[in-house]
């Protein structure tokens, strides 16, 4: 079933206008009150990454006449893979202002609005009060939580997207689609009642995605937004969307509301619910139990010669080891530990130094192993300081 028209139309369009989006404004249904719309629309993308790249590209393209950006990163070389809307000579600069410009180029009749910030409790509320409707883009869990519960605090809908390795997802999440419209209200907690433990699900940084990937989800993404615009189409609320990009297969699944979910809390509480483990140190502790990449340097250069001695473990993936790792140091997976099999191929006697990409899986396994009584430290900032400053001739990821 259609939903009415999200935005109403602006003032009629000049002459360059009509002739930017002429194949649009012949479209029956679409036509010129459809482009209207979309000149009025406000859309918040969140996230300037995969999944945001081509879906700004295209609803600039497409004459949406105020775009926000949300981000607080800046580009990296391993972004350029999927992240189309930046290009090598962005490396460095803040995701935002990449974004901004890549949109400029495409249509300098739109509005960009950017918001170089990590949405977080404090803010969400604010940045997101000014645009029509939300993507989500976002690659953590504790964002998509938050802007679940914005939107629904705010009465906005909510476009989703999700994507890992080969898989996508998406659909629209809206809590209170208008009264009339015959579609029932579906949010994220509807479909992810709780986030998962720390560490179970991971991110594109450990697990990888296929660039391309990122257009078909995307672009459906940018779809699913006009059709909200203009009132077109039947929309994905009620209907989740996924992608088997290995088989090239979609599915569609059923969602509804779930009678048992409970309203949206207080913003500042999911940060705690996605949070690191609580098996994880206290800062104090953790602090007396990390080295630093320089140190780790001088001690397996101290190990080479013989006059030092530990045991220096990688708690990542195979493929995380053979895309870059520190010399001298052996793989043992995190998933091992937290199975207990790992401890059996480590001698208790002997000191155990930690370290996986950024240091967060290190410091899941660190406090495992000092629970079993392991002399126990973990690198600061893992592989990813270990090339910024030991050895920034291998690649960051």
């Amino acid at each position: 079933m259609s939903l009415p028209p999200l935005v109403e139309p602006a003032d009629a369009l000049t002459s360059a206008e009509l002739a930017r989006y002429a194949r649009h404004v012949i479209i029956p249904g679409l036509g010129l009150d459809g482009q209207r719309r979309l000149k009025n629309a406000r859309v918040l993308v969140v996230g300037a990454g995969g999944l945001g790249s081509p879906a700004l590209l295209y609803l600039a393209a497409a004459g949406v006449g105020t775009l926000g950006v949300v981000d607080d990163d800046v580009v990296e070389l391993s972004n350029l893979q999927r992240q189309v809307i930046h290009g090598f000579d962005d490396i460095g600069r803040a995701k935002v202002d990449s974004a901004r410009d890549a949109i400029r180029s495409v249509n300098p009749l739109i509005d960009v609005v950017t918001h170089h910030v990590r949405l977080d409790a404090s803010n969400a509320l604010d940045v997101l009060a000014g645009y029509d409707l939300v993507l989500d883009g976002a690659d953590n869990f504790a964002t998509r939580y938050l802007v679940n519960d914005a939107c629904a605090m705010l009465g906005k809908p909510c476009v989703w997207g999700s994507i890992l390795r080969f898989d996508g997802q998406t659909t629209v999440f809206w809590a209170d689609p208008p009264v009339g419209s015959g579609v029932e209200g579906v949010q994220y907690r509807d479909v992810f009642p709780n986030p998962p433990a720390p560490g179970t699900v991971p991110s594109c940084a450990e697990g990888g995605v296929l660039g391309v990937l990122c257009a078909a989800i995307g672009s459906v993404m940018a779809n699913e937004a006009i059709k909200l615009i203009t009132g077109i189409g039947q929309t994905l609320l009620g209907r989740l969307l996924t992608y088997d990009a290995l088989t090239t297969r979609w599915r569609e699944i059923p969602v509804r509301p779930d009678p048992q979910r409970a309203p949206a809390g207080r913003l500042e509480d999911i940060a705690i619910a996605c949070g690191l483990p609580a098996a994880a140190p206290a800062a104090s502790e953790a602090a007396l139990r990390t080295i630093t990449a320089p140190r780790l340097a001088e001690r397996l250069a101290a190990r080479d010669s013989g006059a030092d001695d530990f045991d220096l473990v990688d708690v990542r993936e195979p493929a995380e080891h053979d895309l870059v790792a520190i010399p001298g140091a052996r793989l043992l997976p995190r998933a091992g530990f937290l199975d207990g099999s790992a401890f059996a191929l480590l001698d208790p006697d002997r000191e155990l130094i930690l370290h996986c990409r950024s240091g967060a899986r290190s410091a899941e396994v660190l406090a495992l192993a000092t629970a079993r009584g392991f002399d126990a430290q973990h690198l600061e900032g893992g592989v990813l300081a270990w090339v910024d400053l030991v050895d920034p001739d291998k690649p960051r990821y």
